[in-house]
């Protein structure tokens, strides 16, 4: 217990530290009484920090959090510990959707109307188709690496999908599709932050009844079934679940590498434990500080750097190390 409260309260500060540093670097820097000063009273840097540099804190905050958890869950459902988002295509998917969303629209209208309303919807039945295939193939393999390269294969036909429509888009419509797949947490207002924390909030409510078949879970069916889980009724909790988080982060932000992967394992390392009790608030935590921290190394540069870039510089090592060490 007191391990815990150490790493909260280690990562609580952190989190402080982190937030208000997001907001304090940019092309301008602004020191914490400005950003203060800003947010209580009209000064001539309060619409710069409302309008931009907060909701982009705060997107930073949600996508962690929420990217961290649908790690946690693919990684107990399919029982492989490369499990994620971006691996198993869910990523790639959500990004089918946006495609053929952006990219066969004929009128710039409808264009404009689908990245303000329809692009969440259609990242989400992306995310959604690909979560449930990818689960589907996982009741007939039973080899954790035969599914990690099923999900990669799965992944690249839907890449090939994207690509084929590409070669059909008109201009303007691709190059809204390809600024949207370098990831970014600049696009996001207040209104899109609402959505996002509304889409969140029902996940994490779900979330609250999947605790223990996801304890369950971690010493398979078998012991689940005897605890009284029932196994299709989680798994298919799980989808939902895990489509909302990844989805909608996906569908502001862009696909987002390795943070899903990466934040569950290094959660369980400072835990020594797998109670989803204890591994999904300290991964949201952790998801948090690590998004925050890769956009304060975007911010650094003169044209600032794709999220994803810099988050993979963070998860790939990890995930080498986890492969090294299970040999």
């Amino acid at each position: 217990m007191k391990r815990l409260s150490c790493i909260y309260i280690v990562l609580t500060a952190l989190f402080v530290a982190l937030f208000v540093l997001n907001v304090c670097i940019g092309s301008q820097w602004f020191s914490p009484r400005e950003i203060w000063q800003s947010v209580f009273a009209e000064t001539t840097t309060s619409q710069l920090i409302l309008s931009l540099r907060l909701p982009k804190a705060v997107t930073a905050i949600l996508a962690g959090m929420a990217l961290s958890v649908a790690g946690v869950l693919l990684q107990t459902l399919f029982r492989n510990p490369l499990a994620g988002p971006y691996i198993l295509g869910i990523n790639s998917g959500a990004s089918l959707g946006v495609a053929v969303l952006t990219m066969l629209t004929i009128s710039p209208i409808l264009t404009t109307a689908a990245f303000s309303v329809g692009i969440p919807l259609a990242a989400l039945a992306g995310a959604a188709a690909v979560t449930l295939l990818m689960l589907s193939i996982s009741r007939h393999i039973h080899s954790n690496v035969s599914l990690l390269i099923v999900g990669m294969m799965v992944g690249s036909v839907v890449g090939a999908l994207v690509t084929l429509i590409q070669n059909f888009a008109n201009p303007d419509s691709l190059k809204m599709f390809v600024v949207w797949t370098f990831g970014s947490l600049n696009g996001t207002g207040w209104n899109e932050i609402v959505v996002l924390v509304s889409v969140i909030t029902v996940a994490m409510v779900l979330l609250l009844f999947l605790l223990k078949p996801l304890n369950g879970l971690l010493l398979g069916e078998a012991y689940a079934r005897a605890l009284g889980v029932n196994i299709e009724r989680a798994r298919v909790c799980i989808v939902i679940v895990t489509s909302l988080l990844a989805g909608i982060v996906t569908a502001y932000c862009g696909p987002i590498a390795f943070v899903g992967v990466a934040v569950p394992h290094i959660a369980r390392g400072l835990l020594r434990t797998t109670d989803h009790r204890k591994v999904i608030p300290v991964a949201m935590l952790l998801g948090a500080n690590l998004l925050l921290a890769c956009d304060c190394i975007c911010a650094l540069f003169t044209y600032p750097l794709p999220i994803s870039t810099v988050s993979a510089l963070f998860g790939a090592p990890i995930i080498i190390a986890i492969i090294l060490r299970a040999r």
